[in-house]
């Protein structure tokens, strides 16, 4: 009888990779426990429980995380309007820390020592999850098999993973692999490397999975009506059906139904990784980016000015931080905390249009608005006196003036 090295919790996804390391890491001399996160994606979990117990995992966790991954990560982020490098809404970034939080809840539950995941060691991914591990138990081991060279050398593509599948009765998969890797959530789904690598290479027309290409969209747009409270969705009504969504999991699915229907939140970047390289990165998110647009939205009619301008570079830090891997750092709780503070009047209404890939907002009410009509209105003068402006102009004109009259001779053109 073997004596076990202990008890690892493998974040296993059914694919071919996690199911050559479930088989290698029992060969260790590990006893493991699988565990699959729902957070969206579109798969067989019955089928991967099966395949897993069937591989020797001594026990299998499937989680349903898919409400708590809306509240706890896509609402935080849709408060910061949280965007990476002004392009990427962070959909593989925010998912990181939901899966690693509930792996470590399972680990600590089953007295696990080790933790374990199929994440590369070029990638953004293997941070994610393992500073996230370590901040919240900061005693776990971590086995990352593809930053082991015992393993990376003797798995060098995936032929040599398909070898050792057959040889160890692993299930191998009988449709051909897509030339290109893929992450899917409830938020977005990313495609990178393999044919993707060549930067000016463009995307094949069928690789998308959750948006239509906008030309084959329909040609009549939907209008959407968001209520949001404290700078998150609490309601969505489609205006001319009369449907309505009230509970997060189901306002979100709602909006990627919607904004995949009408080819919305395509983008395909080039990105920088975390560990100093770029890569090419595909991604779609439609219903985070029709929630962008309607909170950046609702936020600029009820927000104080000078806070919005601090808030907002507030909100390109947490990107900067989630994007790296650092949701779980006493930084990241702090920024989150600033900017929920700044969220409590951000609540109303937002009517908008889906069409074509777009989205046009249409209008906007709220109680808190800080829109004064008579102030700004052309016809009506209210209490503000014209002639103040003069002066406001003149102070604001004093460093400039002086600017040009001591070294402003050399700036103009000659």
């Amino acid at each position: 009888l073997r004596m076990s090295k202990g008890t690892v919790i493998l974040a296993y996804s059914g694919g071919l990779d996690t199911s050559c390391i479930l088989v290698w890491l029992k060969e260790q001399g590990y006893d493991v426990i699988a565990f699959l996160a729902n957070i969206g994606q579109d798969e067989d979990f019955e089928a991967a429980r099966i395949k897993a117990e069937k591989l020797g995992a001594k026990k299998v966790f499937i989680e349903d995380l898919r409400s708590e991954f809306v509240e706890d990560f896509i609402w935080p982020s849709v408060q910061a309007n949280a965007v990476y490098e002004d392009r990427y809404l962070l959909g593989t970034a925010i998912a990181r820390p939901c899966i690693a939080r509930s792996q470590v809840e399972i680990a600590r539950r089953e007295g696990a020592q080790f933790v374990s995941h199929g994440a590369t060691g070029k990638g953004n991914d293997q941070i994610r999850f393992e500073l996230t591990c370590y901040a919240l138990y900061p005693e776990v081991e971590i086995i990352a098999p593809w930053r082991i060279p015992d393993f990376y050398n003797r798995f060098r593509g995936r032929t040599d993973l398909m070898e050792y599948a057959q040889k160890h009765g692993i299930p191998v998969p009988v449709t051909p692999k897509a030339p290109w890797s893929m992450d899917a959530n409830l938020m977005h789904i990313s495609y990178e490397s393999g044919i993707l690598e060549n930067p000016k290479s463009h995307a094949p027309a069928d690789l998308y999975l959750m948006t239509k290409n906008p030309e084959d969209s329909p040609n009549t747009p939907d209008v959407l009506e968001i209520e949001f409270g404290n700078g998150v969705p609490l309601k969505v009504t489609n205006v001319k059906e009369g449907k309505s969504k009230n509970s997060p999991l189901d306002i979100f699915s709602y909006l990627n139904e919607i904004g995949g229907k009408h080819g919305v939140g395509r983008i395909d970047i080039v990105e920088n990784r975390f560990i100093g390289m770029k890569s090419r990165g595909i991604y779609e998110t439609p219903g985070g980016t029709i929630l962008l647009q309607a909170h950046l939205d609702i936020e600029t009619f009820t927000m104080d000015k000078e806070v919005r301008r601090i808030k907002q570079g507030l909100g390109i830090k947490f990107s900067e931080l989630v994007y790296n891997g650092f949701w779980y750092s006493p930084e990241c709780d702090f920024v989150r905390h600033c900017i929920n503070k700044s969220q409590e009047n951000v609540q109303g209404k937002v009517q908008l249009s889906v069409f074509k890939g777009q989205v046009y907002i249409l209008g906007r009410e709220s109680p808190k608005s800080l829109y004064n009509e008579e102030l700004v209105s052309m016809d009506v003068q209210g209490n503000y006196d014209p002639c103040d402006a003069s002066g406001f102009i003149r102070i604001n004109a004093v460093r400039l003036r002086e600017h040009h009259r001591l070294q402003g001779v050399s700036s103009i053109k000659k």
